[in-house]
C-alpha cells in the first residue's frame, strides 16, 4: 500500500501495541483531545495519548515524560476498561508509528463521526467458531465498529466491518474468538 493511500491511524490489537511500545526507551503522554473538548470521558482517563517523541503535535494539552512503569499503567487501565488501541503513523514517514492512542465510542471522534475521520484496519480480523459459542453477548458489547451484534438470541458478526482490535477476543468467556491475519481468512 501507497503511504498516501494510509490514514493518520490505524487499529491494532493489544499484543501488537505493546510490541511497538517496546521498540521504545521514553514515552510521553498528554491529554486526550477528544475526550477534553467533550469534557471528560465516562470510560477513562484523560491523559491517553501515549507518544513515542516529544516534537509532534498533540490534539489535547499537558504534554509529560512518563516512566515505563506509567506507561504499563496507562495500559492496564486502558485494557480493563476496553479501550481501542489506534496507533497513529509520523505524517513524514507513514511506514513509522510515532504513538498510541486508547480510543472508546464515548467520546472518540472516529467512533462519533466514521465518515470524517479515517482510521485504517488492522492486519488481524476475528474468526469465531460458532459451534462453542454460547451467543452470551459479551463480545457484541465492546465491539465499537458494529462488526457483532446478537438477533435472535443468536450472534451476528460482519467480518468485514471488523477492525481487529481485538476487544471480543479479550472478553470473550467461552474463548471461541481468534485474531487471524487479515489476508489469511
Amino acid at each position: 500500500m501507497n503511504d498516501k493511500d494510509l490514514a493518520f491511524h490505524y487499529v491494532c490489537t493489544w499484543e501488537e501495541a505493546r510490541r511497538i511500545a517496546k521498540n521504545h526507551n521514553r514515552f510521553w503522554v498528554s491529554n486526550c483531545g477528544c475526550r477534553e473538548s467533550r469534557g471528560q470521558c465516562a470510560r477513562s482517563r484523560m491523559d491517553v495519548c501515549l507518544m513515542f517523541r516529544t516534537d509532534i503535535p498533540t490534539s489535547g494539552s499537558g504534554i509529560k515524560e512518563i516512566s515505563q512503569s506509567e506507561k504499563e499503567e496507562i495500559f492496564r487501565e486502558a485494557k480493563e476498561k476496553h479501550l481501542v488501541t489506534r496507533p497513529f503513523r509520523n505524517e513524514k514517514n507513514m511506514s513509522e508509528t510515532d504513538g498510541i492512542c486508547f480510543c472508546c465510542d464515548d467520546c472518540c471522534e472516529y467512533f462519533l463521526k466514521p465518515d470524517e475521520n479515517k482510521c485504517d484496519k488492522g492486519d488481524l480480523v476475528e474468526k469465531t467458531d460458532s459451534d462453542k459459542c454460547t451467543n452470551c453477548g459479551e463480545c457484541v458489547e465492546v465491539c465499537y465498529f458494529g462488526a457483532r451484534k446478537v438477533d435472535d438470541e443468536k450472534l451476528i458478526v460482519d467480518r468485514d466491518a471488523c477492525y481487529g482490535c481485538g476487544l471480543c477476543y479479550d472478553v470473550c468467556p467461552d474463548d471461541c474468538i481468534q485474531m487471524v491475519h487479515r489476508n489469511w481468512q
